[in-house]
């Protein structure tokens, strides 16, 4: 116990310097991976360390190597920090060490999960009797959402894929916008499915629902329609009412990826982007994106529960069921941490306001992200900035390209780039609760000194 304690001592202090030092640090890592690797060694040693010097190591040979991602200068990807109380739950569930498998074997971890996800189901406005499970990224919440949709269509086409696997059965066609995530794509190809049929975009990425109704007209069902709530670049919405009806009208399976703009439900000043979205079969978003809870911490709901255990559920002659049913009926994991925890400590801190003006927060730092770009001579916002996404460029590819290389070499920020509608642009993706005013306007003065450098 006492190198335990000493362990952990050691972890704490380590963990409270490298937050208090993300205000001054730079926002890029300065170290490559190689110094890390001679850092840390790359000989396995004889014999054991204290565990104590072990984490000295680490944290000291580590520290040079990291990203300042939890601080409030980075914009680089959708990545939140982690809000202090979601942090501390997050220690508690190493040292807890639950297996979260089943209700029987850890009453704690089923109560956390069924109220967190009771309060997500609340603030996001989607059906109540939906299942919610905790997968690790919105990567595998989308797989586990189009998994149990990808059964249930079959079924309805009296194919039982759990049985029969796909061969023999007829084709899903699965339908998404030409701007959807890559994630979509990649779910899709882990589940068998393949492409999707793409379906016309806006120009701010939002699916055209009458190229929708007309792809559904043209190919064969079962169907799989696949929306989004916040594009990558624009974080632009698509059009729930009408695209779920076109949708409907085709006997479709609606899905909706969510990742970081699902969250806009949550606040009153931001629901209606998200007008409709409650009317789809199935939801996927990430708790460690506008959340910001710790990761990893993705998010999958499917309105109807039956269909969801029926797509991932298992028996076991060894495991204890509830007839209730349990954690594991719910995500593709049968080992995982107790995501519930941090989630259920986030939404306890902060409460319904909390995450309301949260959401707000990060979209009113966009906003100014976007204004104070605007300003600058030779440079233009290319999206409609209506949730938490800025797209930007500088005159052409190159001088783009050339102020990102600058941008990043200061290192006051990480903005990194992208290709977006045929160009090369800026784009910022504010994420981080504890992003404030003062480092908006710091990022903003570091763009400005690297568009002037050229």
């Amino acid at each position: 116990m006492d190198a335990r304690e000493t362990a952990l001592r050691r972890a704490h202090e380590h963990a409270v310097r490298w937050l208090a030092g993300l205000s001054d640090r730079p926002v890029p890592a300065r170290a490559s991976v190689d110094a890390i690797v001679r850092a840390l060694g790359a000989e396995l040693p004889d014999g054991p360390s204290p565990p104590a010097e072990v984490v000295d190591l680490l944290a000291t040979a580590c520290e040079p190597g990291l990203t300042a991602f939890p601080g409030g200068r980075f914009y680089g990807f959708v990545v939140g920090g982690t809000e202090p109380a979601a942090l501390a739950a997050d220690w508690l569930v190493s040292a807890w060490d639950q297996n979260c498998v089943m209700r029987a074997a850890s009453p704690a971890y089923a109560a956390a999960e069924e109220i967190a996800g009771a309060w997500l189901l609340d603030l996001l406005g989607l059906p109540g009797a939906s299942a919610v499970g905790f997968t690790t990224g919105a990567t595998m919440a989308n797989f586990t959402c189009l998994a149990a949709a990808r059964d249930e269509v079959l079924r309805r086409a009296g194919h039982d894929v759990a049985r029969d696997g796909l061969t023999g059965g007829p084709a899903v066609q699965v339908v998404a916008g030409a701007d959807r995530h890559m994630a979509v794509d990649l779910a899709l190809r882990y589940l068998g499915l393949g492409a999707p049929d793409l379906v016309a975009a806006d120009d701010q990425g939002r699916i055209d629902p009458e190229s929708l109704r007309h792809t559904l007209a043209t190919g064969p069902g079962p169907r799989i329609v696949v929306l989004q709530a916040g594009d990558i670049h624009s974080g632009a919405f698509d059009p729930f009412g009408e695209a779920v009806r076109v949708a409907r009208e085709a006997g479709a399976w609606v899905h909706v990826d969510g990742a970081f703009g699902l969250w806009a439900a949550a606040s009153p000043a931001y629901a209606h982007l998200t007008a409709g979205c409650a009317e789809a079969d199935s939801w996927a978003t990430d708790a460690h994106k506008t959340l910001n809870v710790a990761y990893d911490c993705g998010l999958a709901v499917v309105r109807d529960p039956s269909v969801l255990r029926a797509a991932m559920g298992l028996r076991g002659a060894y495991l204890i069921h509830d007839a209730q049913g349990d954690p594991v009926d719910k995500v593709p994991e049968l080992s995982r941490r107790g995501r519930a925890f941090p989630v259920w400590a986030v939404l306890r801190s902060l409460g319904r306001s909390g995450v309301a003006a949260l959401v707000e927060r990060l979209c009113g730092h966009a906003a100014a992200f976007a204004t104070g770009i605007a300003a600058i001579d030779g440079a233009s916002v290319l999206n409609d900035v209506v949730f938490t996404q800025v797209c930007a460029e500088f005159g052409d590819d190159r001088r783009t390209d050339r102020v990102i290389d600058r941008l990043l070499a200061d290192g006051t920020t990480w903005i990194s780039g992208s290709r977006w509608r045929g160009r090369h642009v800026l784009r910022i993706s504010v994420s981080n609760w504890s992003t404030t005013d003062e480092e908006v306007a710091r990022s903003l003065e570091a763009i400005r000194r690297a568009a002037a450098g050229i």
